[in-house]
């Protein structure tokens, strides 16, 4: 597949047999030793310059032991409950290490040092060359709080963390099926970051698990950042505008995605779940469409898709209006547009452009400035150099209706992701209506249409079920149809298993 390029590159024949070399002589990779000496030199030598790496002698049955963990990443109240649950009986060496489920065997260099790392501290007893790996790690993690930038009305208000662990839990705790699969990878050749799939192996489709999987393995770098740097590796075309994958963080929408068939990526050290594949309507779907009355629901719906044709169109049908189809305006109007840009000394496309930019740079602003100052710099911002710049007429009244309405619209976008690419897409737009006027527009919306028509996410078709045209999947796109009606899957992801639900309204008179 085209998006496979970008992956994993192979490697050369003579790097590959010089790495095997090199792997093969390196200590890391060879076994423990029964001496004691020796494997402490090893972990000593290893993590030398490891200034939180901490050391405990003692004997067990006469017999010199030692305890190695790295302080910053392990809890010693741990350490201390299984040094005095463990070693202060009188039982033998072989019948604690055989009844003692907290230790577990191993005789791989390699991963006793990952166990440090990980948190783990490591036995080690003389005479014995299984070394014994203790589950002592630390965990800070914060409350699962509702995700700000994903708030409901009713519904759950529970959200991700930062802990993987925590993650998977409130998810299976909403999925309790033996079908629900999850697989755990690692990524980063030296940060070692834990991602894990998760989907429903009796409804995701198997070529979907595996391109997926596929596509995890195949990334080679030395960190992982932030899901950020995932999705780049991820996506059919990095290079479209819109995003290919849904970022969430919520357990609820995250289990309807896992349910209809879809994949959930889920990164260590970040709370926020990959949804893929995913479709474009998916991003103009909230969890309070599901919460509130269907008539509700598709009320809010439908504005929520009329907000990206205004986002994108209004500053464009304006300065088209104004530059080149200026008949068009009614009669009552004339007057008020007129007298509004017939003193603006440049035309309406700078005065776009120049509004545009002042929004972007006050809503960054008020992004990376602290709540309360961000708040106030947004709002008096805002008003200030509003006023301020009508009344020094570099810009009209009318644009900063216009400007201001489409702000509001790019808002209504309940992903973060959809929302950037709409407050982008508005400039070629601006651009082509500045040169064309209405033709200008209208080339530029078909090109956006033929892209969306093109546009893949997994196989999947960006613009399903619009194109290629499924009317049974419409009853969850531009409408939000009663719940006890929409009884399929959608058809676009292709799930092993179709049909959503039972009918469940047969109490019903007449049905």
């Amino acid at each position: 597949m085209k998006r496979l390029t970008r992956l994993k590159q192979t490697k050369m024949n003579g790097q590959s047999s010089e790495a095997s070399t090199n792997s093969s002589s390196s200590p890391s990779h060879a076994k423990t030793s029964n001496l004691l000496v020796k494997n402490q030199q090893f972990i000593e030598a290893t993590l030398s310059d490891a200034g939180d790496l901490q050391r405990r002698h003692f004997k067990i049955e006469d017999k010199k032991a030692s305890l190695y963990y790295l302080s910053s990443v392990t809890e010693f109240e741990k350490i201390e409950r299984m040094l005095g649950s463990a070693f202060d009986s009188k039982r033998s060496l072989n019948d604690m290490l055989e009844h003692a489920a907290m230790f577990v065997p191993t005789n791989s260099n390699n991963k006793v040092i990952e166990a440090l790392l990980e948190g783990r501290s490591v036995l080690l007893i003389d005479g014995e060359e299984m070394i014994y790996l203790l589950d002592t790690g630390s965990i800070i993690k914060r409350d699962t709080a509702e995700p700000m930038n994903e708030k409901v009305v009713r519904g759950s208000h529970e959200g991700f963390v930062e802990d993987l662990g925590t993650n998977v839990h409130l998810l299976r705790r909403r999925i309790s099926s033996r079908h629900l699969a999850i697989h755990y990878h690692k990524i980063g050749t030296d940060t070692n970051t834990s991602v894990c799939i998760v989907y429903m192996k009796n409804i995701a489709n198997p070529q979907l698990v595996q391109e997926v999987t596929k596509r995890i393995e195949s990334i080679e770098m030395d960190m992982t950042f932030s899901p950020g740097f995932i999705e780049e590796f991820l996506e059919d075309s990095t290079f479209s505008p819109f995003p290919q994958v849904l970022n969430t963080e919520r357990p609820d929408r995250t289990m309807a995605a896992v349910m209809d068939g879809q994949i959930a990526i889920m990164i260590e050290g970040s709370p926020t779940c990959i949804i893929a594949p995913i479709t474009f309507f998916a991003f103009y779907q909230s969890p309070d469409d599901y919460n509130s009355r269907f008539y509700v629901g598709t009320f809010y719906r439908m504005i929520r898709i009329l907000s990206f044709l205004i986002a994108i169109l209004l500053p464009a049908i304006y300065i088209a209006v104004v530059g080149f189809h200026f008949e068009i305006i009614p009669n009552d109007l004339v007057l008020p547009v007129k007298s509004s840009v017939e003193q603006i000394p440049y035309p309406p496309i700078v005065e776009a452009i120049i509004m545009e930019l002042t929004i972007e740079l006050i809503r960054e602003a008020g992004v990376r400035l602290p709540s309360p100052i961000g708040q106030t710099i947004g709002i008096v911002g805002g008003l200030v150099i509003g006023d301020a710049i009508v009344t020094a007429g570099l810009v009209s009244n009318v644009m900063i209706i216009v400007v201001a309405l489409t702000a509001i619209a790019a808002f209504v976008v309940p992903s973060t992701e959809m929302n950037t690419s709409v407050r982008i897409l508005r400039f070629p737009f601006m651009f082509a209506a500045a040169t064309f006027g209405f033709f200008g527009i209208s080339f530029a919306g078909m090109l956006l249409l033929i892209h969306l028509c093109k546009l893949e996410s997994f196989g999947v078709p960006y613009f399903s079920p619009v194109a290629p045209f499924q009317w049974k999947d419409l009853k969850d796109t531009f409408l939000r149809m009663p719940v006890w009606l929409m009884n399929l899957k959608p058809a676009a992801y292709r799930p092993l298993k179709k049909k959503q639900q039972g009918y469940s309204r047969r109490w019903a008179k007449n049905e």
